[in-house]
């Protein structure tokens, strides 16, 4: 009985917020994009806050990275790309950076590096959601809004009686 209720309860909850699944995606995209943009120009620009690293060194590089895949996931122009770029940058700099410091992040002071890389590894398979600008050229858009909008596939009726699949083999 009281499963029964709780499924229910899911069941209308799921139906409310399903359709607002690719608006709030798109939000979590631009929320993530610009504060790893504010960490590229933190590191390349000195803003908004912290010294600037040096040009060429690995700290810079890392934060030319961040700015452009920043630039990118914020405006959802190449979006999957850029995130598994950003994610990679992260996870890198986890194992490079923090992980000699001890396992866990909490310790290690890694926990921004593992939620962008987690974040932006999610981007790579969810998309940019609906308000980017890959949903509005070509052919992304029908595929990123579908995607989120639908409860499952889409079957066609079955026409006609139903026939038993044939036989490969023989009774002996």
């Amino acid at each position: 009985m009281i499963l029964a209720i709780l499924s229910l309860m899911t069941e209308r909850l799921e139906t409310r917020i399903n359709p607002y699944a690719p608006v709030v995606l798109s939000l979590f995209r631009i929320f993530f994009g610009l504060l790893f943009l504010c960490h590229g120009t933190s590191g390349i620009l000195g803003w908004p806050v912290g010294p600037t690293a040096a040009t060429s060194s690995l700290p810079w590089f890392a934060g030319l990275i961040e700015l452009i895949t920043g630039i990118l996931i914020t405006l959802g122009l190449f979006t999957r790309p850029a995130a598994f770029v950003a994610s990679g940058t992260m996870a890198i700099a986890f194992f490079t950076q923090h992980l000699p410091h001890g396992f866990w992040p909490i310790s290690n002071g890694g926990e921004l590096a593992v939620m962008y890389c987690w974040a932006f590894f999610l981007l790579v398979f969810t998309g940019p959601g609906v308000y980017a600008l890959d949903t509005r050229v070509g052919r992304g858009r029908e595929v990123y809004v579908r995607g989120y909008t639908r409860r499952g596939p889409v079957r066609e009726p079955v026409r006609g009686p139903v026939r038993e699949p044939r036989r490969r083999w023989r009774r002996s």
